[in-house]
């Protein structure tokens, strides 16, 4: 059989079992130490060496079932919407709100002022903005491919990069199994396929500069394990026969390949050589990341993807204009015990203003138990294994000149990152957020932690915030910093970054709820969106806030909307978040028991307003009705356009009338 995942209960239920162990010797588990070290970068000497050294930590770090664990969920996020340059036949537009302007990351839709081009249900489309019709269109999957399997978009010029992503081991969202791999599409014109690249490994993300893309994929050795001889096997006569396998393992089954189709139909497969493979000096072995570089404007079945890899893991990507950061905890397999969060309902409220008083909870605790199992004397426990600390390694590439990135160097800090927002490079130096949490999940802390960006070692750290929280936020602003946590009131802290030896605390504001997302509004100005909740810490519904941060010392919220039982993605996937600057103009997907569509905000620097609700046609069928969710919304011109996998609307940026509707399916 091929490599196995546990099953995310088994590792849930191993992980509690060690935490009960600890928690009972002590009352309540310590947060582990952790030190904070760069992590040297080595080359192997020979592919010889190569293969001992993978075989080796490999075979260290194989389990009774295989390599890895269950699948966990990593969201990506992305912030501040860069405008593009126009020209006078271009109308002003908005474009996907990123991360670091200048770096584009890969999204549903894009757009260039003139035209917008999506992939729904495995067909790419080209819409004139103008005309607002659809001149072109592209069938991207085959007949027994799932049509809905999700794909983003890369564009530059009459460029488009298509990433299907289908059966990631690091999942973005709930992808069916499907093929994972990157075309390149040539839209002057017709839209044709000029290459398709399949590149061995899950995809984990990409980003782009210019017209050069660089594409981070990971890849697990091409092992299969054997079946267990006999099916009363203990798991410590399963680890050994894997290791066994392992330690006999090819070099081949490490090393990723390429292949790249060209339009013409001919095929090009490369595998990565030897000498472009480095690793760390502690490393597992059970995973390479590799960085594939594209640059739009040449033909990629001609020049090939110069790739280079790296014996780690990796699951949190993030770019400036030049580095490329790939950052994982190497025992990713180990969930971090959290406790649910439930939803507490809400008496009748006017929308838009939160209830001034909390009801009280009236459902009883539910508790059950079961009978223990009595132990016989001839039983042999399994040996519990031990939970490693929490630890982040990142891993810097300079991406600084054309062609294949150089490593510059890796580092190690304590916690767990919440997403790539917890990263940020600023005058040389790089700065992480993370959450160190006890393994009974009781006790917690998170920092920030500078680092030097040319050795990855620690420049200072500020600790100590949200002590027995988490991170729910982050978002650093030149050398200011803001940490969102949250478990029943929600502190914001300010940092001043300034220093990177002596980085510090500055302010602190608590307030019931939290933000998930924090987007910088106008001068001196933060737009936080998240959750309301109780003074219990329950969630109420989606909340809009606007902070006067021009004061770092006393920052305060001067404005916010609530809207009870409600949700939106761009708590979790920041791209679906629209801030227009110039009008304040502001759009996010809302999802209620009763409706779905997008809520438009106008956001200035004193307050947030409702200005209206804008809703797809009800999709109805032989068998069922819905109402389309919006996923995206774009500013161009004087119009506002909304995406959802049905299709595009335009309305009119100011009065909200809709002006037309472009169906996708």
């Amino acid at each position: 059989m091929k490599t196995l995942f546990r099953t995310a209960v088994t590792a849930a239920a191993l992980a509690m079992a060690t935490t009960a162990c600890t928690s009972a010797a002590t009352g309540q588990a310590p947060v582990p130490k952790v030190t904070l070290d760069a992590v040297r970068l080595v080359a192997y000497d020979s592919c010889d060496d190569m293969l001992s050294g993978l075989r080796e930590h490999a075979a260290e770090n194989v389990g009774p079932w295989g390599f890895g664990g269950p699948q966990i969920m990593y969201m990506e996020d992305t912030a501040a919407t860069a405008r593009a340059k126009t020209t006078s036949d271009t109308p002003e537009h908005s474009t996907t709100n990123v991360h670091e302007a200048g770096v584009d990351e890969p999204d549903l839709v894009k757009t260039d002022g003139n035209r917008i081009v999506t992939v729904v249900d495995g067909t790419l489309r080209v819409i004139d903005t103008a005309t607002k019709k659809v001149t072109a269109s592209l069938k991207l999957t085959k007949k027994d491919e799932p049509t809905f399997a999700p794909a983003d978009l890369l564009l530059s010029g009459d460029r488009a990069l298509v990433l299907f992503r289908g059966g990631d081991i690091m999942v973005k969202s709930f992808a069916p199994p499907g093929e994972t791999r990157y075309v390149v599409v040539d839209l002057a014109g017709q839209p044709k396929v000029l290459s398709t690249i399949r590149a061995q490994g899950s995809y984990v993300d990409a980003r782009m500069i210019g017209s050069t893309v660089r594409l981070v994929t990971r890849s697990q050795p091409d092992i299969t394990f054997p079946e267990p001889k006999s099916p009363d096997a203990s798991e410590a006569d399963r680890k050994k026969a894997n290791q066994d396998v392992v330690r006999r393992a090819p070099l081949s089954a490490w090393l990723p390949t390429v292949e790249i189709t060209g339009g013409s139909g001919a095929v090009k497969k490369d595998t990565v050589k030897c000498e472009r493979v480095s690793h760390p000096a502690d490393y597992t072995g059970t995973s390479l990341l590799t960085v594939h570089s594209i640059d739009l404007t040449q033909d990629v079945a001609a020049t090939g993807t110069e790739p280079i890899s790296l014996a780690a893991d990796g699951d949190t990507v993030y770019g400036s204009g030049t580095s490329l950061y790939v950052a994982s905890n190497p025992r990713w397999w180990f969930p971090v015990v959290t406790e649910p969060m439930p939803v507490e309902p809400v008496p009748t409220a006017t929308d838009g203003a939160a209830p001034a008083v909390e009801p009280t909870p009236s459902d009883p605790a539910v508790t059950s138990s079961a009978p223990a199992t009595p132990a016989t004397s001839e039983a042999v426990p399994e040996p519990t294994p031990t939970a490693p600390p929490e630890e982040t390694e990142v891993h810097r590439f300079d991406i600084s000149a054309a062609g294949a990135p150089s490593y510059v160097a890796s580092g190690k800090v304590p916690g767990r990152l919440l997403n790539q927002y917890s990263l940020s490079e600023y005058e040389g130096h790089l700065r992480v957020a993370t959450t160190l949490t006890a393994t009974d999940g009781g006790n917690s802390a998170s920092s920030v932690y500078v680092l030097d960006a040319a050795t990855m070692a620690k420049a200072g750290e500020v600790g100590g915030l949200g002590k027995g929280e988490r991170i729910y936020s982050v978002r650093f602003i030149g050398p200011v910093g803001y940490v969102v946590t949250f478990k029943q009131v929600d502190p914001l802290y300010t940092l001043d970054l300034r220093d990177p030896a002596a980085p510090k605390v500055t302010g602190e504001l608590k307030i019931t709820g939290y933000s998930a997302y924090l987007h910088p509004g106008a001068d001196g100005r933060l737009i936080g969106i998240g959750q309301e909740a109780s003074d219990k810490g329950r969630t109420l519904g989606t909340q809009v806030s606007l902070f006067d941060v021009s004061d770092p010392a006393a920052p305060r919220r001067l404005s916010q909307l609530f809207q009870k039982e409600s949700g939106s993605e761009a708590e979790w996937d920041p791209h679906a978040f629209l801030y227009w600057p110039k009008t304040g103009l502001s759009v996010l997907p809302l999802m209620t028991p009763k409706e779905s569509g997008a809520l438009v905000l106008k956001i200035d620097d004193s307050a947030v307003k409702r200005l209206g609700m804008i809703k797809h046609p009800t999709h109805q069928d032989k068998d069922y009705t819905y109402q389309p969710g919006i996923q995206r919304s774009i500013v161009i011109g004087d119009a506002l356009w909304t995406l959802s996998w049905d299709g595009l609307q335009v309305n009119d940026a100011t009065t909200l009338a809709r002006q037309a509707w472009i169906p996708l399916r």
